[in-house]
């Protein structure tokens, strides 16, 4: 598929990513006075759920719209929980600005559906029917169309079906955005995707969203390619990876005489402080360059041992996900929640090593430990180089396995811990982290760790390609359309 697409209110640019052309529109709050242009024939923006996306695309899209007659509402289930919430954030029935959600939809001429991807599967008929014909459906995750696939249904011909796709869980994207209104371009980065356009507007509906929820760079993608790459992710170095990583690095430190507070300095807080920073401001390649000699043959050492176990787990993630299996025990999962609710995952030793550390944390004196770094690394470059090997693009490459993880989730994790991290996200993402995070963790034990701990030879083939990877070229062209300020999680 050519990247290209035409907007009749944005600016677009191309970027050169790798040996491949990609067009992107720059975001910035410098755009809000074309957003009733972009949505032209829009008179009421429906927001439907209010879990991790839905209060932060509300408040967004209201906030950037104040000025306009194009109305922002809520829709939620009658006697949700979520009421209170939203009448806290402004949204109340006296202002016209909540509703009931069938109603919402009715009345609304872009309903973006943020409710969970689970009870999208359970009432997407219902939400079919609700849509007048002629208007858009918004999705900020293709779950629902891998579910349609599943079962062999489609969405309406008669709507357009769009997708913004913010790089980063649903409190970044408020945050940043808050921010934003000091510093023009903070917020989190979207891509979009047009999956039906009846009238010919879907593209710049589609861009609009995206301007006004703040994001500073939006890509173009598919909502295919958003869903299987969005949902492969969570469970790889986003989420579920990085979870298992540093528990099984935690232990090993323990294993070879560090003390718990130090073995969680040198697992969990190498990782999310100076690492998580390095790769964000100046790339992958400048944690290896920045050891020292004999940290630098470790790091190799570690890479190689990692590489291959940790691109097998990922291997199998993506044909779970690719096959329909993954998005099936989703829905699977949310019926047995019904009895057994998602337990906590942040009770364990090391975790409650974490807040005496971070209660005492020193960040001059945290250094990039070079075993967790070529473990880290060799699994997020294994992440790439799968997903190139699938056919996705640079731009979704680099931003839901590298840009996503330093800039929006990791800092999460470092402010006070794993669980802080995965369920401020999707419950399905919260879902696949708990899922794999194990399988991550096995791996590394029974084949990573035992490769280094018996000084296995260095891969040097593989590691030449990890230097000359053409990723690293990508990510330094969408490092620099990366927000303008970091993240205060």
């Amino acid at each position: 598929m050519s990247l290209n697409f035409n907007t009749n209110t944005f600016d677009k640019e191309k970027i050169i990513l790798a040996d491949t052309e990609e067009y992107i529109v720059r975001g910035g709050r410098h755009l809000f006075p074309f957003l009733p242009q972009a949505f032209e024939g829009i008179h009421q923006i429906g927001v439907i759920g209010w879990s991790s996306q839905g209060p932060a695309q509300a408040q967004n899209l209201r906030d950037s719209l104040v000025s306009t007659n194009i109305k922002v509402k809520v829709g939620l289930r009658e006697n949700s929980y979520s009421i209170f919430l939203a009448e806290k954030a402004g949204f109340t029935k006296e202002n016209g600005m909540l509703g009931e959600m069938y109603e919402v939809i009715y009345n609304s001429d872009l309903s973006i559906l943020l409710i969970s991807d689970a009870a999208q599967a359970e009432n997407y008929k219902q939400i079919f029917e609700a849509i007048r014909p002629g208007a858009t459906l918004g999705l900020s995750h293709g779950f629902l169309l891998g579910h349609l696939k599943n079962i062999d249904d489609s969405f309406p011909k008669d709507i357009n079906v769009i997708a913004v796709c913010p790089k980063g869980m649903g409190p970044s994207v408020r945050r940043l955005y808050e921010q934003g209104k000091e510093i023009n371009g903070a917020g989190i980065n979207s891509s979009f995707a047009i999956h039906q356009d009846v009238n010919g507007k879907a593209t710049d509906y589609a861009l609009g969203w995206a301007v006004g929820i703040g994001s500073p760079t939006i890509f173009q993608t598919t909502l295919e390619s958003e869903y299987k790459s969005d949902i492969f992710g969570e469970r790889g170095i986003l989420l579920g990876a990085v979870y298992g990583i540093v528990e099984s690095l935690y232990r090993w430190f323990l294993r070879h005489g560090h003390s718990q507070e130090k073995a969680y300095i040198n697992s969990v807080e190498s990782l999310t402080g100076p690492m998580t920073k390095m790769i964000s401001k100046k790339g992958i390649l400048s944690v290896y360059e920045s050891l020292n000699d004999v940290d630098k043959e470790t790091f190799k050492k570690v890479y190689s041992a990692a590489y291959h176990p940790t691109f097998e787990i990922l291997m199998e993630i993506y044909d779970e996900v690719a096959s329909g299996n993954e998005i099936r025990s989703v829905i699977e999962a949310n019926n047995r929640q019904q009895r057994f609710p998602i337990g906590q995952i942040d009770g364990t030793e090391m975790w409650q090593v974490g807040i005496h550390v971070r209660a005492n944390r020193q960040l001059e004196k945290v250094a990039i430990h070079p075993v967790t770094a070529g473990i880290y690394l060799a699994t997020m470059m294994a992440q790439a180089d799968l997903l190139k090997e699938k056919g996705h693009f640079y731009s979704e490459i680099v931003n839901e396995s590298i840009i996503e993880a330093v800039d929006s989730l990791n800092p999460y994790m470092h402010q006070k811990g794993v669980s802080y991290m995965v369920d401020n996200c999707s419950i399905t993402a919260r879902l696949g982290a708990r899922k794999w995070a194990p399988r991550f963790d096995y791996i590394l034990c029974q084949q990573a760790f035992t490769a280094l701990d018996n000084n296995k030879p260095t891969d040097e083939k593989l590691f030449e390609s990890f230097l000359t990877n053409d990723i690293h070229q990508a990510m330094s062209v969408c490092s620099q359309l990366r927000p303008s300020v970091d993240i205060f999680a």
